[in-house]
């Protein structure tokens, strides 16, 4: 039986007299791409920061990548990659200062930080541009840049929260032509949350959420099956009563 990367129980989030999350119960597998699906104020970057160790959950436990989000955040973090919805690049540094930085954190030694970052770079078509300061890339080139720093130190479980966010069309089909080579070459976790449905049609499984609460899980086949309809975007109204954002002409 595959490992779990994430294994949540009844994990929830409150801010004040609004529940953000409400007791999920979630399993993601090792090597999984995993889509979670819904609308802004869904409680997906909630879910991500929770996972990630950044917030304290209200009630409810979860082990990511074998430990225990409460009481061993630094392991969890160690073991996680994440690229948040804004870029977190240092916007006047170049992406080989960026990424150096980066390796400097995670105590990487010289060597093994010049082979990562080259290699990265190669991989990401940003070899030519690692000399150039961040802002002046391309929007698409600058989400190429977080994720390489974001699988830097090797995770065994990367994290996009919205990572198509502000994108064109094009930048956004180059990003998922990357994504889907990264996963193929290293058999990543990939944890998506996205408010667009077609984003989430190649994931392994997807995750509907909406206002804090599981609506349905399972892989895009199965939940379209199983509400007798033809889209993720009907899927969603089925089970929720109101529709998804669209991403516009490509």
């Amino acid at each position: 039986m595959t490992a779990a990367a994430i294994d949540a129980s009844g994990l929830g989030k409150d801010f004040g007299a609004v529940q953000a999350l409400d007791r999920l119960d979630l399993e993601v597998r090792e090597g999984e791409f995993f889509g979670f699906l819904g609308p802004n104020g869904a409680g997906k970057t909630t879910t991500v920061h929770l996972l990630a160790t950044l917030l304290a959950p209200s009630r409810g436990s979860a082990r990511v990548v074998g430990h225990d989000i409460r009481t061993d955040g630094l392991a969890v973090r160690r073991g996680i990659g994440l690229v948040f919805q804004e870029t977190t690049l240092d916007r006047d540094l170049t992406i080989d200062e960026n990424l150096r930085f980066a390796a400097r954190l995670w105590n990487l030694d010289h060597h093994e930080a010049t082979s990562r970052i080259d290699a990265l770079l190669r991989q990401f078509g940003l070899e030519e541009r690692r000399g150039d300061p961040v802002r002046t890339l391309s929007g698409g080139m600058r989400r190429a840049a977080d994720i390489a720093r974001g699988i830097l130190h090797r995770p065994r479980l990367l994290f996009l929260d919205e990572p198509t966010a502000g994108l064109d069309p094009r930048a956004r089909r180059s990003l998922w032509d990357l994504i889907s080579n990264l996963r193929a070459s290293s058999g990543l976790t990939v944890f998506l949350t996205t408010h667009y449905v077609e984003e989430a049609e190649p994931c392994d499984r997807v995750a509907v959420m909406d206002r804090g609460r599981l609506a349905a899980l399972g892989t895009p086949t199965e939940l379209k099956r199983a509400a007798g309809v033809g889209s993720l975007e009907e899927v969603f109204l089925a089970r929720t009563g109101h529709q998804l954002a669209q991403t516009g002409p490509a």
